[in-house]
């Protein structure tokens, strides 16, 4: 692997999330897919079994929170700084579907300082917007690869 210092912004993006998913069992026993990366962006998928359904059939929201919360994570870390989610909010559009395949497209809004906001789109395998999730983050000390 080249030196960080002398890596392009796309890779350190890529090393960075490589460097986060093989500590990151949650996304991983879900079965998350990491689709896409680049700075500031991710894309991560995953499919609604029936484990992660709620009372009326559909789709728990607290697993669609998480996979938007895990696109935002590797949009937020992909400078090679480590950071942490400072506060989170979903609206939920449409149900998920048990089969569903769902996409959290998140993406960089503003990064200013140790502070960012990063939008991030959820939706199905027809393209049907699911729901909207705002995460404000904070970077704290480390990095996810050796200086």
């Amino acid at each position: 692997m080249k030196p960080v210092s002398q890596m392009t912004p796309q890779e350190l993006a890529e090393a960075s999330a490589s460097a986060m998913w093989n500590d990151d069992s949650a996304s991983q026993r879900l079965d998350m897919t990491l689709d896409h990366i680049a700075p500031g962006h991710a894309t991560l998928s995953m499919t609604m079994t029936k484990d992660m359904s709620n009372g009326h059939g559909n789709c728990h929201g607290g697993y669609m929170f998480t996979l938007c919360d895990s696109a935002f994570a590797f949009a937020c870390n992909s400078y090679n700084q480590m950071v942490v989610a400072q506060h989170c909010g979903v609206t939920y559009l449409a149900p998920g579907r048990i089969g569903d395949r769902l996409t959290a497209t998140a993406r960089e809004v503003s990064r200013k300082g140790r502070s960012g906001i990063y939008d991030v789109r959820l939706t199905n395998q027809d393209g049907v917007h699911i729901a909207e999730f705002r995460g404000h983050s904070r970077t704290v000390k480390g990095t996810h690869l050796p200086e």
